[in-house]
């Protein structure tokens, strides 16, 4: 569905290392030493890396996020557990009481563990010089509060500003100025092959570290479980061989001119070499809305689709290669809400949507970025293909309602 659930949750320190991991806040146990990403051999190579990093990394901050304690557990019902799709609770399973017991028994600073709630340290990345920083949602988590350390040793005070669960940014403020902040990049016009450099704190204890790759792939999406034990999607990634560890989600992923087109996500556990970013562009209209001090708002048409191919034509006998077939072929669920934006359009399950203000949706253009790119209340024109005919239909996008997460 065009602004379904995907919130995504913090990674517990002691994972499958078979998962695909979000790299976000950390709780140190041991350190494993990385393989070196894609390598440069020319000297004036080596020059522009070295200028990248000088302009960019101080732009790059570490955030601490408040630990909890076992006694926020008190009190959760089986309804409170987010599980991975098709998992469910044995019947008349019920949750275990005591946990604020527990806490007493354990030495004194010993905090909720992140796989239970919040705490640890992820990274961060400085847009505006006025204070406004960009990270990720899971590295965040519940806190509204967070503690911001500068790449020149300053603490500081964060507020958490606005959370966007549907893609997993958020945005934290802090009293300053004249901070040193990133240039955005345009993530739209990235090539495989092209220099890519991570910048964050892994393991949460060496800030300010760089690594040197290439774009190893584009529009990724990866499954990846968090700290509710709950399993969701990423969808539109960079694909990264510049090192990505624990600590460094919320960081800034650079192109070679030093601007930023990612925050950097997730790694792939034991898999050296495959990390992810979201791509910069997926975040400009959320950070318009930041920079305005407005709260974040996402666009909605309330449709689900499934993304034609080749394959599924053939298998579906549609008579078009791409585009938005409107209905899910892998799941029973409604394939138009209600009352919502493409009901009130005339929308109906069926429709293939081929374009979106004469943008052809297909693989480079999904119908869900193309909708990304515009404002709750701006009206779209949407190209349907129904039953062999043309037809154009006129659709006023609503705002992303909150019980989507």
């Amino acid at each position: 569905m065009v602004g379904m659930k995907t919130t995504v949750r913090i990674l517990p320190t002691h994972r499958p290392r078979t998962a695909i991991a979000l790299a976000g806040a950390v709780s140190l146990s041991g350190l494993t030493l990385a393989a070196p990403g894609a390598a440069l051999g020319a000297e004036g190579d080596n020059d522009i890396v070295i200028g990248v990093i000088e302009q960019a990394a101080p732009a790059v901050v570490t955030i601490q996020a408040p630990p909890g304690s076992f006694e926020e557990l008190d009190g959760l019902t089986p309804d409170d557990i987010e599980l991975p799709e098709g998992m469910e609770l044995p019947e008349g399973f019920e949750m275990p009481e005591g946990f604020g017991d527990l806490q007493e028994l354990l030495p004194e600073g010993f905090d909720l563990p992140q796989q239970f709630g919040r705490g640890g340290s992820g990274s961060g990345v400085v847009i505006d010089s006025e204070g406004l920083i960009i990270t990720n949602g899971h590295v965040v988590g519940d806190a509204r509060e967070v503690t911001v350390i500068l790449d020149d040793g300053r603490v500081l005070d964060g507020t958490v500003s606005g959370v966007d669960t549907l893609t997993d940014f958020a945005f934290v403020e802090v009293e300053a100025t004249d901070l040193p902040a990133v240039t955005l990049g345009d993530s739209s016009e990235l090539k495989v092959g092209q220099l890519a450099i991570s910048v964050g704190n892994p393991l949460g204890r060496f800030p300010g570290s760089a690594a040197v790759g290439i774009v190893s792939g584009l529009d990724r999406s990866l499954g990846v479980f968090g700290n509710n034990l709950g399993g969701e999607r990423l969808n539109h990634l960079i694909q990264t061989d510049a090192a990505i560890n624990s600590g460094n989600s919320g960081g800034a992923l650079l192109d070679g001119d030093g601007e930023l087109i990612g925050i950097t996500t997730a790694e792939a556990g034991l898999n050296d070499g495959i990390g992810f970013a979201l791509p910069i562009d997926l975040a400009k209209p959320i950070i318009e809305q930041a920079l305005a001090g407005e709260a974040i708002s996402r666009p909605y048409v309330g449709v689900v689709y499934t993304e034609i191919d080749a394959q599924i034509a053939e298998e579906e006998s549609l008579p078009v290669t791409s585009g938005a077939l409107i209905g899910s072929l892998f799941q029973e669920t409604e394939a138009v809400v209600p009352g919502g934006p493409a009901d009130d359009a005339g929308i109906e399950a069926g429709d293939i949507i081929t374009a979106v203000n004469g943008l052809q949706v297909d693989r480079d253009n999904p119908l869900d970025l193309q909708v990304l790119r515009f404002a709750p209340g701006d009206q779209i024109t949407l190209d349907i293909l129904r039953d062999g005919e043309d037809l154009q239909l006129e659709a006023r996008l609503g705002e992303r309602p909150a019980d989507l997460g």
